[in-house]
């Protein structure tokens, strides 16, 4: 994986490893008219070679490109539709267009989708993966205006944004309790994988579910699965058919939950048996067919937010931002008391 270029590496430099002025260097970063086959490979054997990406001031005189870049880890997560539509509602009145980024399933090797928005010369870029290294973003901020959504780290060289995943984790815990369930499964992505470690949502999310388990005197169960809703099914049906009683599962987001509700279907079980929590609270969560209880953290919101934050830097703000939207639980009928819950935890 190439790491975005130290300070120290100048246009200078690529002109003299590929034994070039450096106004031929210019002309090919800026595709000028003119430039042969020959001479654009071996300048750009040499960006390549050290690394080089234009600088900050570079950008500032070639004048804005009226462009932001949104890269999102996935196209089949229903929350980051959210996301976008936020950012656009925010830019309505202004002069700037999204380009769109899906990491895609390689995004695990490295940055690629949002080096390409580096490479397209974008304005200032909004992320949401949660596998690019620390080190690799504090550089890149320091040359582009950068936002990161979902990343609990620290920052010095870019803003992040992020929902209270700790405090939504336990809403849902006690949603379910409140309900009357005592056995509470939480349903998460892969243990040790990139996308529960505890900087990330869903790590924060399992720290918030066993710190509730723990308040409420409860044993902790954790099923981890594959990132996928197919997984999701598969380990549902085999919790459930093992289940032997009422059980509320919280899944990490509502994409699993919907696999949840399928092995539930699938299962014969109602709601009172198998009581189902989401997180995100996608629009297909809201939808009658479905009536999926989950915990919204406001994606438009954060979509808008995220915009004023990135044109805030765009504007010459340096120092990082840190936001924190809270979130609240929508109840919908996937989740119920159970068969011989007392009268009190039927009130939920």
């Amino acid at each position: 994986m190439t790491i975005q270029a130290r300070n120290s590496i100048t246009i200078e430099d690529v002109a003299r490893v590929a034994g070039v002025s450096r106004a031929a260097v210019s002309k090919v970063i800026r595709d000028a008219y003119g430039v042969s086959d020959a001479m654009r490979e071996r300048v750009q054997a040499a960006i390549d070679e050290l690394g080089y990406r234009p600088r900050a001031s570079a950008r500032a005189m070639r004048g804005s490109s009226y462009t932001l870049g949104v890269e999102i880890p996935s196209i089949h997560n229903h929350f980051f539709p959210k996301i976008i539509t936020g950012a656009m509602t925010a830019l309505a009145d202004t002069r700037y267009q999204l380009i769109i980024a899906p990491a895609g399933p390689d995004h695990d090797e490295g940055p690629q989708a949002i080096q390409v928005l580096v490479d397209r010369q974008v304005d200032g870029i909004v992320a949401i993966s949660s596998r690019v290294p620390q080190e690799w973003l504090e550089n890149l901020g320091r040359s582009v205006p950068l936002v990161m959504i979902g990343r609990h780290h620290a920052s010095e060289h870019y803003d992040t944004l992020v929902g209270d995943d700790v405090m939504g984790a336990e809403l849902a815990v006690r949603h379910l309790h409140e309900l009357g369930h005592r056995r509470i499964v939480h349903l998460t992505l892969a243990e040790y994988g990139p996308d529960t470690m505890p900087g990330t949502p869903h790590g924060q999310r399992v720290i918030g579910y066993q710190r509730a388990m723990a308040d409420l005197g409860l044993t902790p169960e954790i099923v981890w699965v594959e990132p996928h809703q197919e997984a999701a099914r598969d380990g549902a049906l085999h919790l459930l058919s093992r289940a032997g009683g009422p059980v509320g599962v919280f899944a990490a987001h509502d994409e699993l939950a919907l696999g949840v509700l399928e092995a539930v279907a699938e299962l014969g079980l109602t709601p009172g048996q198998a009581s189902v929590v989401g997180y995100d609270d996608t629009d297909v969560a809201a939808h009658p067919m479905m009536s999926l209880t989950s915990v919204n953290q406001s994606g438009t919101q954060m979509g808008a937010i995220a915009m004023r934050l990135l044109l805030g830097r765009i504007g010459g703000r340096t120092s990082a931002v840190h936001e924190v939207l809270t979130p609240k639980v929508m109840a919908r009928r996937s989740s119920a008391p159970p068969p011989d819950a007392p009268a009190s935890g039927r009130a939920g």
